[in-house]
């Protein structure tokens, strides 16, 4: 009797690095680790944190094969990766080729943003549409588009950058050298750079916020921005509700262009209240036409939705001829 072929499931973050294994169909990990990535680190310590890992969870078995979140650029056809925004060293790697030699598996490589769509698609908030986009809304803002079941890359793969939308053209310089990105004005790393200016500027308010932080501005974080909202701290709100206002603009217009079923949005940010939803909610629907219908919800499976969607990735290699075996779901 045959042995259960096992998939080897990566994902390759800026701060995090997941291994996972399981089988075919199945919806629990067999084995799981993950470990936080040390400050400095760079594409060499990444891969061989990552092969470790790896090998640790696998023993000697051999994947049948591999699927893979990467957490910056990817050209998905030939699995390279173009580049990492976080970490040196990863210009034009070949990923696939790596990790096909390292552990005698075809593997499947794409864009992080990608493959959480992927993992929505089908296991969490998006079974069942056949046409979504999913938004992560953490320290930057990034999405994946599923259009007819099938990840949506573009002629070039970078399909899916609604962070780089630009929803408000007076609006601050961003550090792709527009001005009023959705990024720039919804992410984290910026509520937190708006609620800093606003407390040094406005010294009577935001003594929630204040207090939170022990008047150390340096330690201000969309985090603590959302705490101090749900205690009631006007100034927090104002500065989550204009990241608000910027998603939904930026959904709305999606809507108009594209017109996909359901919009799904994780990242932390998004954990900032219902009040911040109600917000994206309602300036989505303001923008879309009245005729596009779309509806707006949470994401369903949390930081694990790239490993869900790298699994499906490994196992479309099993299908696929030998010649094909980086092609995409």
């Amino acid at each position: 009797m045959s042995e259960t072929p096992l998939l080897l499931v990566l994902d390759y973050g800026g701060t995090k690095h997941t291994a996972a294994v399981i089988a075919p169909g199945e919806r629990h990990w067999r084995a799981y680790r993950r470990v936080l990535s040390p400050h400095g680190a760079d594409a060499r310590y990444d891969i061989e944190t990552i092969h470790a890992l790896a090998r640790e969870l696998l023993g000697e078995t051999r994947p049948a094969a591999i699927g893979v979140s990467f957490g910056g650029p990817v050209d998905a056809s030939s699995g390279m990766v173009r580049l990492s925004h976080h970490v040196p060293g990863w210009e034009n790697t070949p990923l696939q080729e790596i990790l096909g030699a390292e552990f005698d598996a075809p593997a499947s490589i794409d864009n992080d943003a990608n493959v959480a769509a992927l993992g929505e698609h089908r296991f969490g908030a998006g079974r069942g549409y056949e046409n979504l986009l999913y938004i992560t809304v953490s320290t930057g803002v990034g999405g994946g588009w599923i259009l007819n079941g099938q990840i949506w890359h573009g002629s070039e793969g970078m399909a899916g950058e609604i962070g780089h939308t630009v929803v408000d053209p007076d609006g601050p310089a961003c550090t792709c050298g527009k001005g009023g990105c959705l990024e720039r004005l919804a992410a984290g790393l910026y509520i937190a750079q708006r609620a800093r200016e606003w407390l040094e500027t406005q010294p009577g308010r935001g003594q929630v916020l204040r207090r939170l932080i022990g008047d150390d501005l340096k330690a201000v974080t969309a985090q603590l921005v959302s705490q101090a909202a749900a205690q009631g701290d006007d100034l927090a709100w104002e500065a989550l509700e204009v990241a608000g206002w910027a998603l939904g603009v930026g959904i709305g217009n999606a809507a108009n262009l594209v017109n996909p079923q359901r919009f799904i949005l994780g990242g932390g940010v998004t954990k900032a209240g219902e009040r911040y939803w109600e917000v994206v909610r309602r300036v989505a629907r303001e923008t879309a036409m009245p005729e596009v219908h779309f509806d707006v919800v949470p994401a369903a499976l949390g930081d694990d939705a790239p490993l869900w969607g790298a699994a499906v990735l490994a196992e479309s290699c099993l299908h696929a001829p030998k010649s094909t075996q980086s092609a995409h779901f």
